[in-house]
């Protein structure tokens, strides 16, 4: 029996849908779990898998937004009147479509008719006496633009564009003029103000010549769903959050040292100790765990760290949900699934929402140091740096050391600098002595 197919509710807050790419065409036969089309939300994008099987038998919405649960297409077997659907969809579907579909353009009105200039070597509508004055005057009668009848060209038309041409004319010295001529460049093309001189003709030569050989192109893609919502989301939260940035240096030496030790049991990376840290720093300064609602601050007594995941076409910030419950194997083993999943295009609405702070590290890039953008409704982000060998002075002596460099960005509206500066402190603490999270 033919059936619509609805645009899918991924998640409690989703309201619509944008239909990114259809994989299939009227008259494709699906399967049960075959991909049909690509859905893009405020959030992620998902495939969308045939709830049945049959054949695509109407497309009412080829792109755009699209109301959770309305129908966009219609499935069913070949023979199958659809009639009463598709009646039934022209209500159900009208206003996406029109938003969606590109009406017809109107038709432009009518102009008055312009003057008319004759092609290049074709039959020039002009008097005898009117080609006499243009060939005393030394002008291509077939550059004039006419505005006789039918487009004829008249004396005043030559005149008018004789003495055009004397005020257009650049000034240039006989010796820049030769040399113009020679190399086959229009004096009128280059811009100065005063004579053209040799050099002018020279300088301007040198650089057609350059952009000719560099071959300057200018390429144009419109933003992609993710990366229209990268781009609304942190003008948004450099717009509303009074941000301040505090950076301070650690000493990782007993990190390293730890994540060593740990190596033959699992694979712990710097981020899942960061991570396991946090869970624990963050319950003891609950403002940096906290969000603006209205005019209330929130706190919590749990910790959901966001973990920020590059993907080709942008970013996307998978959260540990209940990270203060959890121990460093179980925190490392949820980041590394949805780091997976992220990077599979598998990450459910539910795993991307609900964080309490976002931790991003791009210290895997050699970067020493930068300023996050908070992660709204949020109010603090930390940054992760590479960790860079650095003489430091120990009991009077010079020794290397592991140093890395921890970058903060917080709302001020919420974290004053002082409680900010004890979080890092803190955070310094623990990364240097991670042993204190036994006690």
């Amino acid at each position: 029996m033919a059936k619509f197919l609805v645009m899918p509710k991924l998640g409690l807050t989703m309201t619509e849908g944008n239909i990114a790419n259809w994989r299939k065409v009227e008259g494709d036969s699906v399967t049960m779990g075959e991909i049909i089309f690509d859905v893009e939300t405020d959030k992620i994008t998902k495939e969308f898998e045939s709830p049945g099987e049959g054949i695509i038998r109407k497309i009412l919405v080829s792109e755009g937004t699209v109301e959770v649960l309305k129908p966009i297409a219609i499935i069913g077997k070949a023979d199958e009147d659809i009639s009463a659907l598709l009646a039934e969809a022209e209500k159900a579907v009208a206003s996406p479509v029109a938003s969606a579909t590109k009406p017809d353009a109107p038709e432009p009105p009518k102009a008055e008719q312009a003057p008319v200039k004759p092609a290049t070597g074709g039959r020039v509508k002009a008097s005898a006496r009117t080609k006499k004055i243009a060939a005393e005057l030394k002008i291509d009668i077939t550059q004039v633009t006419g505005t006789g009848p039918q487009g004829a060209i008249t004396e005043k038309d030559v005149n008018e564009f004789a003495e055009k041409a004397k005020t257009t004319q650049p000034k240039i010295s006989p010796t820049a003029g030769v040399i113009a001529a020679g190399l086959g460049v229009d004096p009128g093309q280059i811009n100065k103000d005063g004579r053209i001189m040799k050099a002018d003709v020279l300088a301007f030569k040198q650089n057609a010549d350059f952009l000719k050989y560099a071959d300057p192109q200018e390429f144009t893609k419109p933003m992609s769903a993710m990366r229209k919502i990268i781009a609304s989301r942190m003008s948004a939260s450099q717009e509303t959050a009074a941000t301040v940035n505090y950076n301070q240096r650690v000493d990782t030496t007993a990190m390293k040292q730890l994540r060593e030790e740990l190596k033959s049991t699992a694979k712990i990376t710097y981020t899942d100790i960061l991570v396991k840290i946090l869970s624990r720093v963050l319950l003891e300064f609950p403002l940096l765990n906290s969000a603006i609602v209205g005019t209330d601050i929130v706190t919590r007594n749990y910790v959901n760290i966001g973990v920020a995941v590059a993907l080709p076409d942008g970013l996307i910030v998978p959260v540990v949900k209940f990270a203060n419950k959890l121990d460093l194997g179980a925190i490392s083993t949820e980041i590394k699934a949805l780091a997976e999943k992220a990077r599979n295009n598998e990450l459910e609405t539910d795993e991307i929402t609900g964080g309490t702070f976002t931790l991003t590290n791009i210290g895997m890039f050699g970067m020493e140091s930068f300023t996050p953008i908070i992660n709204q409704p949020e109010v603090a982000i930390l940054g992760i740096n590479t960790i860079i060998d650095t003489p430091m002075v120990v009991e009077g002596q010079v020794v290397i050391k592991p140093m890395m460099n921890l970058s903060l960005t917080a709302d001020h509206r919420v974290v004053d600098g002082s409680v900010a500066a004890q979080f890092v402190a803190r955070l310094k603490e623990l990364i240097e002595k991670p042993g204190l999270l036994l006690l």
